[in-house]
This record gives C-alpha cells, sequence and structure tokens, in this order.
C-alpha cells in the first residue's frame, strides 16, 4: 500500500508559479500528476519513472515541470507561467509495473488533492 499526500497549492495570478509537492511512502516506477476542474473530466498532466523519463499533457509541455527524489520520496511539479485554465484540484498518483502511460484507470494509488486557483 502507498500513501501519497499532496501540498503546495494555492492561489497565484495568471503568469505566475507555484510547486506542488506529493510525500510518498513508498517508491514505484511510474508517478504522475493529475488534474480535475470543476465540472470537467480528470486528465493527466505528467507522468515520471524511476528512472527519470516524463512525458508531459501537451497543454503543459515547457511550462510545468515534474521531477522525484526517490531517496527522499518526494515527488514534484513546479508549474510556471500558469495560466486561468490551469485551476484545478492537482492529484499525484502512482502505480506499479514499468508500463507507464497518463492513464487514469491505470493508476492505484491517489492523494487527497491540493487546489490550484488561478485568477486572469
Amino acid at each position: 500500500q502507498v500513501q501519497l499526500v499532496e501540498s503546495g497549492g494555492g492561489s497565484v495570478q495568471a503568469g505566475g508559479s507555484l510547486r506542488l509537492s506529493c510525500a510518498y511512502t513508498a517508491s514505484t516506477y511510474c508517478m504522475a500528476w493529475f488534474r480535475q476542474a470543476p465540472g470537467k473530466e480528470r486528465e493527466g498532466v505528467a507522468y515520471i519513472t524511476y528512472l527519470h523519463t516524463t512525458v508531459y499533457a501537451d497543454s503543459v509541455k515547457g511550462r510545468f515541470t515534474i521531477s522525484r527524489d526517490n531517496a527522499k520520496n518526494i515527488l514534484l511539479l513546479q508549474m510556471n507561467s500558469l495560466k486561468p485554465e490551469d485551476a484545478a484540484t492537482y492529484y499525484c498518483a502512482a502505480k506499479g509495473g514499468s508500463f507507464c502511460r497518463l492513464y487514469e484507470s491505470d493508476y492505484n494509488y491517489w492523494g487527497q488533492g491540493t487546489q490550484v486557483t488561478v485568477s486572469s
């Protein structure tokens, strides 16, 4: 069983930055960030493998950076140049196995979420 706890959400103006953190109790090969805006489905933001290979959704490419510290069991999401459409609840997620992708149904373990608000 893997437990994940996110932190770092908050309110920011458009163009600003936030860094989300996710502390987890056991490392898995695939870890990811998802987000869900009100009235919308949850969508994948980025994933990172244990070996630090990363994949991003097109909507955040070039603005967000996912990283992990395998020694400290910390997953990070650096979000720059934030837009109002980035506002959502952000979730970190983990899955076993070595095949990673940004499909919500693949992930077994989820944090409780952290809220990000972006004002225009």
